[in-house]
């Protein structure tokens, strides 16, 4: 008698096993189906760049593709290491937009100045915060050169002369030859982190120390000779040192 009632058991365990293997199949390629305590490996907490208008099988139109990180508070900064000076260079750009550029360049909900040109004219007095030399000159002017073919050069031309193949191609123009443009390191900085004109603000394809490296490459094209030409002895700074310094 116990040995009848232990194969019964042992067969209908089977016959249950198999029931739930068979049932948690699904003919969709990227579904789990059932899963054995999924609470334990899927996190109930908000995860970014994750899909919540569906949740094992539940579904939610209204959060269908829609944004799971959280977008930083204004003004917070991120971590840039232990030196001072490249810490300090990395802190939020302490020129405003001009008036009318939030509905000209897109800086909606951002701080404005409350005229026209003023703050382009105070940038002018902004030096360069990463110094060039010849020891350094090359690591700097080919990072430059490298960020300027791939965000500048297609409208500047590739001597910048504002003759890149947007504006050849008669998609734009207007555009400045900088051998002959008189502007200052600081207002080429500002151009290039608000805009200016027909051209868009790179701030949010380019941080600070780029920006800064683009602009001695372009001095590099305004003057074969740069840097030794009105050039500084001072150390750059640069994201290296703030990994190695304590």
């Amino acid at each position: 008698m116990k040995k009848t009632f232990k194969a019964i058991s042992t067969i209908a365990l089977t016959a249950a096993t198999g029931l739930v293997i068979f049932s948690s199949c699904s003919s969709n390629s990227d579904s789990p189906y059932y899963e054995y305590m999924p609470d334990m490996y899927r996190s109930s907490a908000i995860e970014p760049y994750v899909d919540y208008g569906e949740v094992r099988e539940r579904y939610d139109e209204t959060r269908s593709l829609t944004q799971s990180a959280k977008t930083p508070p204004a003004g917070t900064v991120p971590y840039y290491g232990t030196n001072k000076e490249y810490v300090l260079m990395m802190l939020p750009y302490h020129r405003l937009a001009d008036k009318g550029m939030d509905i000209s360049h897109g800086h909606y909900g951002k701080a404005m100045s409350d005229s026209l040109g003023f703050e382009y004219e105070l940038a002018a007095k902004d030096a360069n915060p990463i110094k060039i030399n010849e020891e350094n000159s090359k690591q700097i002017l080919d990072s430059g050169k490298k960020l300027y073919a791939k965000y500048c050069q297609h409208c500047h031309g590739e001597k910048g002369d504002g003759k890149g193949p947007m504006v050849e191609s008669g998609a734009y123009s207007g555009v400045p030859n900088y051998g002959t443009l008189a502007i200052t390191d600081g207002q080429m900085f500002y151009s290039i982190y608000y805009g200016k004109g027909l051209m868009g603000a790179h701030a949010s394809q380019l941080n600070k120390a780029e920006i800064w490296n683009v602009v001695h490459y372009i001095n590099k094209l305004k003057d074969d000779k740069y840097p030794v030409t009105g050039s500084t002895t001072e150390d750059v700074v640069s994201e290296d040192e703030t990994e190695t310094e304590e």
